[in-house]
């Protein structure tokens, strides 16, 4: 397994591996590098550390790093971006005055100013040999015609979604992926252009994003046309499909038309589930607390009410009645 590390030459865009140094200190993240490409040496930055990977995981011939950047190759890649709005106005009066049916949308200088590239777009191959030429003669370093997509243009060029977030090329996404007309169909999404084209003109590039959650649900879920049984509203036909909630949009024989779950229905052949076993809500006697000797020698009964004492009854002494004497 190779040891690489991964170079990246502009901002959210794809990582290349390469070798690092054999006779130096393997350069640390975001360390700016010269390397050996197809195009020429070329100035990036470290997107990723010295690590082994698979040999399945890379492409061709593994290139070494020529070297660490130094501060005049900084300093000289500022020099040539300062020129690079320049160049992309005359390159454009060039094409205005050959008539050449291309847009140009920009152009990017090499770090010595060794090479000047321009990107552009047209609908159908354009012979620019002349378009060269001139421009040759006018910056006086190798000129380089590079014809881009739609997405890269609209990459460069950057701006706003219809969900109102930054495009996800220009902000995150690093490579493209292949997109079809049937990643939509299976999110059930209107197929009208506006509707799924992004900035670019393009399918956009979300669909693909939640394409194999879509396709993961649809297999648990009955096709549209499948005959189905309710158990209170009979038999029914499936109109539609609401995937994310795994509901089904059923049409029924009285021409009710319902959205159910999914697992309330009853496809062809299959049997009612037997109904849950009813739990018992009566609670148990709590069991009663057995009082040890000791402890129940110790507490003393509660003392018991004294009767009411009887009252005595006095017997009033009756006075002897004076006898009065008789005359």
């Amino acid at each position: 397994m190779p040891t690489v590390v991964g170079v990246r030459f502009k901002p959210v865009t794809k990582t290349y591996f390469f070798l690092p140094p054999a006779d130096e200190e393997p350069p640390k993240l975001k360390d700016p590098v010269i390397v050996q490409t197809s195009r020429g040496k070329e100035l990036g930055w470290i997107s990723m550390e010295a690590k082994e990977i698979s040999a399945s995981e890379t492409k061709g011939d593994l290139k070494p790093i020529l070297r660490k950047a130094t501060p005049l190759d900084l300093m000289s890649l500022e020099k040539y971006r300062a020129r690079e709005a320049e160049a992309l106005e005359k390159c454009r009066q060039k094409v205005a005055e050959l008539h050449l049916p291309m847009k140009v949308i920009r152009a990017e200088y090499s770090f010595d100013g060794s090479k000047l590239l321009f990107l552009f777009t047209a609908e159908q191959r354009v012979d620019f040999r002349e378009l060269v030429r001139a421009l040759v003669r006018s910056f006086r370093t190798r000129v380089e015609m590079r014809q881009i997509g739609a997405r890269d243009e609209a990459k460069i060029i950057d701006g706003y979604g219809r969900c109102g977030r930054q495009l996800c090329c220009s902000s995150w996404l690093t490579e493209f992926h292949p997109v079809s007309i049937r990643m939509a169909k299976n999110q059930q999404l209107p197929l009208a252009p506006t509707e799924i084209s992004g900035a670019c003109g393009r399918l956009l590039c979300c669909l693909a994003y939640e394409d194999d959650l879509y396709k993961e649900i649809r297999k648990r879920l009955p096709k549209v046309g499948t005959h189905v049984t309710h158990p209170e509203h009979g038999r029914g036909i499936i109109k539609g499909l609401n995937i994310l909630k795994e509901h089904a949009i059923v049409m029924f024989e009285g021409g009710t038309r319902l959205e159910l779950p999914v697992e309330e229905l009853l496809l062809p052949g299959q049997k009612p589930a037997p109904p849950k076993p009813v739990e018992s809500t009566v609670a148990e006697p709590a069991p009663a607390i057995k009082e040890s000797a000791s402890v129940a020698s110790a507490v003393e009964p509660p003392a018991q009410p004294k009767p009411a004492s009887k009252r005595r009854k006095k017997r009033r002494r009756r006075k002897p009645k004076s006898r009065k004497p008789k005359s």
